[in-house]
């Protein structure tokens, strides 16, 4: 019995146009021919960034988390802040829904993302099939609409402006680490070929979403 091929068609995000997956080399930009909009950018080295961006996110993670963001000293007594502990504040005052939001986009989600990241990357680069590869793939295309580093540090720049004028503040290596990490986040974001990623889990074994 002759199987039958399957015709994978993508929908244009910006008209809906139904379009066949282009095979694209490093460099090459593929664009909807009914609207224009740029459908997919073939990155160069992609897996190979893709994995040294997310060990350095990796890395990053835990002075981020882990160390003073900021330290305020008012009224002659000083306080350094960790990302933990505004999480903390919030649960203190009875806010639940902001302080679990907080924390799922701000810590949780940006931590699953470098390691579903930095998972892929890996057994891509070594190519090494693994079961779960295309399901780490759909988890990791989910958790990028959720991880919001860049909510929290609007945040912080907020809350630094109206501090200013009160109290003495001090930036802590943990808001240093923070920034650097947020960078990671967006070049590894920016970088990342799902094209590439999906056909090379295919080649695998996996099967796309």
């Amino acid at each position: 019995m002759r199987a039958r091929s399957r015709l994978q068609l993508e929908a244009c995000p910006e008209c809906d146009a139904l379009l066949k997956p282009a095979a694209l080399v490093a460099g090459d930009k593929a664009h909807c021919p009914r609207c224009g909009f740029l459908l997919q950018r073939a990155q160069k080295n992609s897996i190979e960034r893709s994995l040294a961006l997310s060990l350095a996110g990796l890395v990053l993670f835990v002075p981020a988390n882990g160390l003073p963001l900021l330290g305020i000293k008012f009224l002659g007594n000083a306080k350094d802040g960790i990302l933990l502990s505004g999480v903390a504040a919030l649960y203190g005052e009875g806010m639940w829904a902001v302080a679990t939001l907080v924390f799922l986009s701000s810590i949780l989600f940006p931590f699953v993302n470098i390691l579903l990241s930095l998972a892929i990357s890996l057994h891509l680069y070594l190519n090494r099939p693994n079961r779960f590869l295309k399901y780490w793939m759909r988890w990791l295309q989910h958790l990028d609409e959720w991880a919001m580093l860049e909510v929290y540090t609007l945040g912080i720049i907020v809350a630094c402006v109206k501090l200013s004028s009160m109290a003495d503040l001090r930036f802590g290596l943990g808001l240093y680490a923070f920034v650097g990490l947020l960078l990671v986040t967006v070049a590894l974001a920016a970088n990342l070929d799902r094209a590439l990623f999906w056909q090379r889990i295919e080649a695998l074994g996996g099967k796309p979403a």
